[in-house]
């Protein structure tokens, strides 16, 4: 098996020691192969080494700077740090060198809303939708995104795809109760803040809007 396959391997057996070593050996077998670079710095992300695991994705550039991943690498790095500009900035350039993605599409979509620049993150949250249709969060959060423009009706079916995709998700029920509130439908309201507490009961925002409406 190819180091970088092994490696690849190990980390998803959370075997980080094992994975830094062999991805270490592939950068040495191929120093002008962005791609050990790019899984090293993965590594030293997981490991929370930031400011190592960003060389090596600058590395990783160096050497080829159309390798896609290794912008999207440092775009997720930059975003676990709150630094959402600069996240943004990496995922678009991820974008503009070849990757289709749908994770990328809804990491420069969830960045755009950290941002406080919802409406701008609408066609991006709608391209990760497109290219995976059951991505339950990319839903949920393409859903709030259109509920915030008052497009309540659109932002509804996302809402609902979201909870067939996963039956579980509290905030979905949460904010389709918020929708039917808007729409003065207040009975369907307080069945879905209750669906929201029956899976969460410690769901504040359902617990209040439901006694918000029950005494109004």
């Amino acid at each position: 098996m190819d180091k970088n396959q092994l490696g690849v391997q190990y980390m998803q057996d959370g075997s980080l020691e094992e994975a830094a070593k062999a991805f270490n050996e592939a950068i040495n077998e191929n120093p002008n192969d962005p791609i050990g670079y790019i899984n090293f710095g993965n590594v030293l992300a997981a490991l929370d080494e930031n400011e190592k695991a960003l060389k090596f994705f600058q590395k990783a550039i160096e050497l080829d700077e159309n390798a896609p991943t290794a912008y999207y690498s440092a775009g997720s790095l930059f975003f676990n740090n709150e630094q959402f500009t600069e996240a943004k900035n990496m995922f678009e350039l991820a974008m503009k060198k070849g990757l289709e993605s749908s994770d990328n599409y809804f990491m420069i979509g969830l960045s755009l809303i950290h941002l406080e620049q919802n409406k701008l993150a609408l066609p991006y949250l709608q391209r990760a939708v497109e290219l995976n249709e059951t991505d339950a969060e990319a839903r949920f959060q393409y859903g709030l995104c259109l509920a915030q423009q008052e497009f309540i009706d659109e932002a509804m079916a996302q809402f609902e795809k979201c909870i067939e995709l996963d039956p579980n998700h509290s905030d979905a029920y949460y904010n389709l109760g918020v929708c039917n509130a808007f729409k003065e439908d207040a009975e369907k309201a307080i069945s879905m803040f209750d669906q929201a507490l029956k899976i969460q009961p410690d769901h504040l925002l359902a617990g209040h809007a439901k006694k918000i409406i029950e005494q109004s």
